[in-house]
């Protein structure tokens, strides 16, 4: 299929809806699993609490979810003047793009970055004090180059402390922005899901906000097992497409770590696998595609364009068991026992789903690629959907309530 025949005739303008400031959901329920959750299948909409999500799982299915943690990534500079400069960690640049070692990078490093009040940082050297038990060591920041209005950072302190330490001791929590408020200290736990290990991500993967310890025993009491994979969200997911369309919109790079046992698990539960959250469903058909690469004698690194599933290569559709197969061959004969690559994919209306058989979601932005991704599963239903939600005191985006697609 030409990426001209799916990608050029979706009009971003069809996924508006309304939505009011006073229904986006600024501070979470107080209880994560007493949110709201809308369940939708065959048309049918009911709704519930998370906490009965077992109910309507289907037994002896499985739940992938993101165990990416979020970091402090939002650094604040104070100038000698006064002026506030916030620097904004993307990635990593030098000496590794690898998020897992960037992270344990002592002394220095290089990130791409953000930076507001950017005009009035000039080319000082930018300080702040960090303290670490009882010393206080210096983190320095020095800019370079820009582009895409980003800029790359160096960062320097003591080597004492690696870069996720000097974050946990002076960052603050990156909020959406459409929140439009300060992280207070309880969003340092609020805005994280309670099985994050992983550090990597600029924002939460905000379905998986609402599980509980309670939830997991009533899903484990359900012989609904439970497998976990690692995608580090990105602040290009926080992106709407402009007016000028899907063909241009660039989506964000953001890095994935999958482990063996979770293709076993997938290819052991095949039929009742649900992805929580939309940044599980994107790495799971991007390892798809991954294994339709290796399948054609293509590149064996693990990346997936956000193109790749739109573009005629003359390839013969694989079945899922196929494709995961290949991948772990290719593991086995690489001694391999997690898998480490990236994923821009994009998926839109017309693209058809190969692993997963449902997923828990929140309620997305307007012109998001997260809505063109919800619209494929639902097709047109979307609108019903959240049109739905919108009448019945749904709370929307990052902290409110979910939604079950089967």
């Amino acid at each position: 299929m030409q990426e001209s025949s799916i990608i050029t005739s979706i009009d971003i303008n069809d996924f508006e809806y309304p939505l009011p400031n006073e229904r986006i959901a600024k501070f979470p329920k107080e209880n994560r699993d007493e949110s709201k959750l809308l369940i939708h299948q065959e048309k049918m909409i009911k709704e519930d609490y998370f906490n009965k999500i077992s109910t309507y799982l289907p037994q002896g299915s499985l739940l992938v979810l993101n165990n990416t943690r979020v970091v402090r990534a939002r650094l604040l500079f104070r100038k000698p003047t006064g002026a506030v400069v916030e620097i904004f960690c993307l990635e990593p640049l030098e000496p590794t793009t690898e998020i897992q070692l960037a992270f344990q990078q002592k002394g220095q490093a290089i990130w791409q970055c953000l930076v507001g009040n950017a005009r009035r940082w000039k080319s000082e050297l930018l300080t702040m004090e960090v303290r670490s038990g009882n010393e206080t060591i210096i983190l320095s920041a020095e800019k370079s180059e820009s582009f895409a209005g980003t800029f790359s950072i160096k960062f320097m302190w003591n080597e004492e402390l690696t870069f996720a330490e000097v974050l946990e001791a002076t960052g603050k929590i990156p909020l959406p922005p459409y929140l439009h408020r300060d992280a207070v200290e309880s969003d340092s736990k609020t805005y994280q899901t309670v099985y994050a290990k992983n550090d990597g991500s600029v924002a939460a993967p905000t379905a998986g906000l609402h599980f509980t310890r309670q939830v997991f025993e009533c899903l484990k009491n359900k012989q609904i097992e439970i497998s976990s994979l690692t995608l580090h969200v990105g602040a290009g997911t926080f992106k709407p497409v402009g007016q000028e369309g899907l063909a241009i919109h660039e989506m964000h790079t953001e890095q994935v770590l999958v482990s063996l046992q979770v293709l076993k698990d997938v290819l052991a539960h095949s039929g009742k696998v649900f992805a929580v959250g939309t940044t599980s469903v994107r790495t799971l058909e991007s390892l798809y595609w991954f294994g339709v690469k290796l399948e054609n004698r293509l590149n064996g690194n693990f990346h997936i364009s956000q193109f790749d599933p739109y573009e005629d290569r003359g390839f013969a559709p694989l079945s899922l068991e196929k494709s995961f197969n290949n991948i772990l061959d290719y593991m086995e004969r690489n001694s391999l026992t997690v898998l480490s690559g990236s994923t821009q994919l994009m998926i839109v209306p017309g693209y058809i789903f190969r692993v997963i058989n449902g997923m828990v979601t929140n309620f997305h932005q307007p012109r998001s690629t997260l809505l063109l991704l919800i619209s494929a599963w639902l097709g047109d239903e979307w609108k019903m959907v959240y049109n739905y939600a919108l009448e019945n005191d749904f709370r929307f985006l990052s902290y409110g309530d979910s939604c079950l697609f089967l």
